[in-house]
């Protein structure tokens, strides 16, 4: 069976919330299935642009360390990224993350940040913060909601071409306006849940895990024991009311 390749971009500065949680859930929910699974952190000056991964990580930060990480984003690794997207990659990109993929970040005084582009959409600073339990329903995930949580300041708005990942049950999304929350390009899956946001959404997951697989000619994935996850996520609904 082929090995499975994950990227954990700047893995030591995005990691808000324990985002990392969704690294450990992805390599184990494979792992249990019989995948062999290598898992590579990338951070500062990192990058190999012949490794083919199939699934690259991208967590959550505040704005700060978005900041430090521009420079290294766009001297290292703004090409290959956007490649490994037009390309059809898997990509899961949380909040700051998120919003790294996108054309610009507007901030509270005006100033204009310069971002990847690789996805059309833009976001934008506001006040007050977009903060709270959020639940949306996306069409990966059948007729179970995903919970998660949000807290960022930036409202983000799709461009043409690209979709957003669900829509808002409970909670603000993209920018607490149209309904919409997280985007969806290509393989790209972004979204503003923290949380972290795999380990009580197991079927979400394995939504995104097969996308990467069929690339290895696997197109279903053998049953888990979820009982406890399931139950973790009916009680964060039960939380959020």
């Amino acid at each position: 069976m082929d090995r499975i390749k994950i990227c954990h971009l700047y893995h030591d500065v995005l990691n808000l919330y324990g985002d990392t949680g969704n690294v450990v859930s992805m390599r184990k929910r494979l792992e249990w299935r019989g995948f062999e699974v290598d898992v590579t952190d990338l951070s500062f000056g990192e990058f190999d642009r012949n490794v083919k991964y199939d699934i690259i990580f991208i967590g959550g930060g505040q704005d700060f360390e978005q900041g430090i990480l521009t420079e290294d984003l766009f001297k290292y690794k703004a090409g290959w990224l956007t490649e490994q997207i037009e390309n059809d990659t898997t990509v899961l990109a949380i909040c700051g993350g998120y919003q790294m993929l996108g054309n610009y970040y507007i901030t509270d005084k005006g100033e204009n940040i310069k971002f990847l582009g690789a996805v059309d959409f833009y976001t934008k600073a506001s006040s007050p913060r977009m903060i709270g339990n959020i639940v949306y329903s996306t069409e990966l995930n059948g007729a179970s909601p995903v919970a998660a949580f949000e807290n960022h300041s930036g409202k983000t708005y799709l461009g043409k071409g690209v979709e957003p990942l669900g829509r808002v049950i409970k909670g603000f999304g993209n920018n607490g306006e149209d309904g919409g929350e997280g985007a969806r390009y290509k393989n790209v899956f972004a979204t503003y849940g923290h949380g972290p946001l795999l380990p009580k959404n197991p079927v979400f997951c394995d939504s995104i895990l097969l996308t990467a697989l069929k690339a290895h000619g696997v197109n279903d994935l053998s049953e888990l024991d979820d009982s406890i996850e399931n139950a973790a996520l009916k009680n964060a609904l039960a939380l959020y009311g």
